[in-house]
């Protein structure tokens, strides 16, 4: 698998590199030709790799059906620049082109500026759709939806429906499911091209279609859309109203781009990083510092508990060095077995596994689990210890019982806090790696040099 990848990586490269030579020796008929029968999705990613001049050189050379799709495959700064590039005319076959969609997200994402001169050059039906749009939450369902479907009615036939597709089925987002419903546009029932497919031309939609519909609401929070898809294996979801009536759907090329940012938001936040909207390689150093330095101060600051610990033992381990020794050691192992526990807390919560009403089953596992690698750990360790430092039993056994306890609060911790989070209704990837690795710092310190004190003596 690993080498079909590698080939397919040069095959790429190759093929750009003979795309860039076409342009360069300005063969452009030749290269409008090639980039055609190309996927959009390559044409973008081969556009990505211009300079700005060629950019819209080569971009108004693709067909007028190729260009919208390639264009709502291209990141934003090269939308940007095509849109502040090209007449009112072209802007205007983009725009209609495009589905509401990603139509919006452009709108949203752009300067005031660019975002006035596309409205101006949509159509009134068009402007209106977007600013419908546009009202609904950040993060809502409402807000990735499209307006692009299928709606049938419960007395036409199959043939009627089949008429009706061909008719009106070219710029749908998708016509494999169509959605029926009443002259209210009230959702009623759901039925797929299959199901037509496999009945008698006068069966009527109304004897056929699934009214057991899986639905989500416009104010709805994506993540929880996202869940949807995910348990009920869909490819696409229809999005009522608190009315009930048909407003759009959502499809599964929307639902994965929402899990590639929620996944890409939460990895960042386990990282003590603020979310960033852009790729790495197109954030300044200045805003990716600002991303990163709030979290490293709030960080540095909470580890002078651990400094005020060390403090306050500070004669301890001035009557016994050995004991230092093995601090970085409890620390780690601590801070490791704390995220170990987050880490699969918060992808059961994520993907629907784990909920608030599991709290005491998890806790009891986790002290289980803590309990089985806490004993394996202090085993192994006092051997290594004893063959290491002879004559230092009881500093050993201060040592593994440390860690045995240690392991098992860490435990405790690592999965308590990302449900607390939840409850508090905070992000529970906040309380991922940094936060909890700072606690169980202060927490195994203080335990290791409490039996320290009490056990040896010190």
């Amino acid at each position: 698998m690993a080498e079909l990848n590698v080939s397919e990586i040069e095959e790429e490269e190759e093929r750009n590199e003979a795309l860039l030579e076409l342009v360069r020796s300005k063969k452009f008929r030749t290269l409008r030709q090639v980039l055609s029968e190309m996927n959009e999705v390559d044409v973008a990613a081969f556009i990505e790799e211009l300079d700005p001049e060629k950019t819209v050189v080569v971009f108004r050379m693709l067909p007028k059906e190729l260009a919208s799709d390639v264009f709502a495959c291209l990141e934003l700064d090269k939308q940007q620049h095509i849109v502040s590039s090209i007449t009112d005319k072209e802007l205007t076959n983009i725009i209609e082109d495009l589905s509401v969609d990603d139509a919006v997200d452009m709108v949203e994402e752009l300067p005031a500026n660019i975002v006035k001169r596309v409205l101006q050059n949509a159509t009134p039906e068009t402007r209106s759709q977007i600013n419908e749009f546009l009202k609904y939450p950040e993060n809502s369902a409402g807000s990735i939806m499209t307006a692009e479907y299928i709606g049938l009615r419960k007395t036409m036939t199959v043939e009627d429906a089949f008429a009706y597709i061909r008719q009106n089925g070219v710029d749908k987002e998708t016509i494999y499911t169509c959605y029926v419903m009443d002259n209210k546009r009230t959702l009623e029932g759901v039925i797929t091209v299959k199901d037509l497919l496999m009945n008698p031309y006068e069966t009527l939609i109304e004897d056929i279609m699934d009214t057991r519909i899986i639905k989500a609401r416009t104010t709805d929070d994506r993540e929880d859309v996202v869940d949807l898809f995910n348990k009920y294996d869909l490819t696409t979801l229809p999005v009522v109203d608190t009315e009930d009536r048909l407003v759009g759907i959502i499809t599964v090329d929307d639902a994965v781009d929402v899990m590639e940012e929620e996944a890409t938001e939460d990895f960042e936040k386990m990282a003590a990083m603020m979310p960033s909207e852009k790729p790495y390689l197109k954030t300044g150093v200045f805003e990716m510092a600002k991303h990163r330095i709030l979290w490293l101060m709030i960080l540095m600051i909470s580890a002078t508990v651990t400094g005020g610990i060390l403090a306050k033992y500070e004669e301890a381990f001035a009557l016994m060095p050995i004991l230092v020794t093995f601090v970085p050691q409890l620390m780690d192992t601590g801070g490791n077995a704390g995220s170990q526990a987050s880490t699969m807390i918060i992808r059961g919560m994520a993907v629907g596994d784990i909920d608030l009403g599991d709290v005491a089953k998890v806790l009891w596992k986790e002290i289980r689990v803590g309990f089985v690698c806490g004993l394996t750990l202090a085993a192994i360790n006092l051997v290594r210890i004893l063959i290491f430092n002879p004559g230092q039993f009881k500093v050993a056994l201060v040592v593994v019982c440390s860690m045995f306890v240690t392991v098992i609060i860490a435990k405790c911790i690592g999965c308590l806090l990302p449900m607390t989070a939840q409850r508090l209704g905070i992000d529970p990837a906040i309380m991922a790696s940094p936060l909890i690795t700072t606690l169980v710092d202060a927490v195994s310190l203080t335990v290791y040099f409490e039996l320290a004190t009490n056990f040896l003596g010190v």
